[in-house]
């Protein structure tokens, strides 16, 4: 029995109310990206935001290609881990505020009312559902800034490495809005609500070497370092079978939010999509052959 390295939507679904599973987003064949750079090196998908004069800020464009983005490296079956980073000196500046429309009484009017939120598009958010249903490891390699929309970007993925450069920045409340794109939620997740509070209540801007103390960012690595760390970090979480990651990402994920006894069914029904894949046998087998292990996501 084969499976591909993209868990069917008929998986999701029976891998016990894991993640939400949306229609994937079919990748545009002729999309010129204007915003973003998308290569491949070996097993390694990198994306980069490219707009360092701008401090990679993020644009109506941006999110377009970003979709796109997605799609390309999810359907890409050699790309097996996806590494975001930014162009130049920040890793993303938040929202482009030139792109806002012009303040004035009529466009507060024609705002959405508080107790209509949650109606309409998920808009940004939808981000934070694109990283979290990516069955392939996602990482944010914050090389400088990562603040307020940028800051919800880093959050989104997996795993974080940063730049001794890097800076973090919760800022939104000193703008005069809320957390968006889901940054509340996902600082909540990684550092506690207490710590939570603190940071986006303040206001607060972070370093890398207090982000890591308090569990945003897995490593923090010297800048003349950077590129080769954030690499070899990427090509190590291509190790395992990419089905038994892709379980695994949901497995994580749905322990934040279900009970020890659901988690089990999770458990046993991940055990059992996996068991007759040809990479399990393959597992099996080289590590009787005491050799490295040539998955194939199958």
């Amino acid at each position: 029995m084969r499976h591909p390295t993209m868990l069917p939507m008929a998986a999701c679904g029976a891998l016990a109310q894991a993640l939400p599973c949306k229609t994937p987003i079919s990748p545009e064949a002729d999309m010129d990206y204007e915003t973003l750079i998308l290569d491949r090196s070996d097993a390694v998908a990198t994306l980069t935001l490219n707009r360092p004069q701008s401090l990679n800020a993020m644009t109506a464009r941006m999110g377009v290609e970003l979709n796109d983005a997605f799609a390309r490296v999810r359907d890409d079956q050699e790309a097996r881990v996806l590494l975001v980073t930014g162009a130049g000196r920040a890793f993303c500046a938040g929202e482009d505020v030139k792109e806002r429309p012009a303040d004035s009484a009529e466009a507060r009017k024609r705002a959405t009312p508080l107790g209509k939120l949650g109606r309409g598009p998920l808009g940004p958010i939808e981000f934070a559902h694109a990283f979290r249903n990516m069955p392939k490891p996602t990482i944010a390699a914050v090389n400088g800034a990562a603040v307020g929309q940028g800051l919800s970007l880093a959050l989104a993925c997996d795993m974080r490495i940063a730049s001794e450069n890097a800076r973090f920045g919760a800022v939104w409340t000193l703008r005069g809005i809320p957390p968006e794109s889901a940054g509340a939620y996902l600082l909540t997740q990684l550092v506690g609500p207490a710590k939570a509070c603190e940071l986006i209540f303040g206001g607060k801007i972070i370093g890398a070497d207090e982000a890591k103390e308090i569990g945003l960012v897995n490593e923090v690595v010297p800048a003349a370092e950077f590129a080769e760390a954030t690499h070899a970090f990427a090509q190590e979480m291509t190790a395992g079978a990419p089905v038994a990651i892709g379980v695994a990402k949901m497995m994580v994920y749905q322990a934040l939010e279900t009970s020890l006894a659901v988690h089990g069914r999770l458990d046993f029904l991940g055990q059992q999509y996996c068991f007759n894949t040809d990479d399990r046998e393959e597992g099996i087998r080289s590590f009787l052959e005491k050799r490295p292990a040539e998955f194939k996501g199958q």
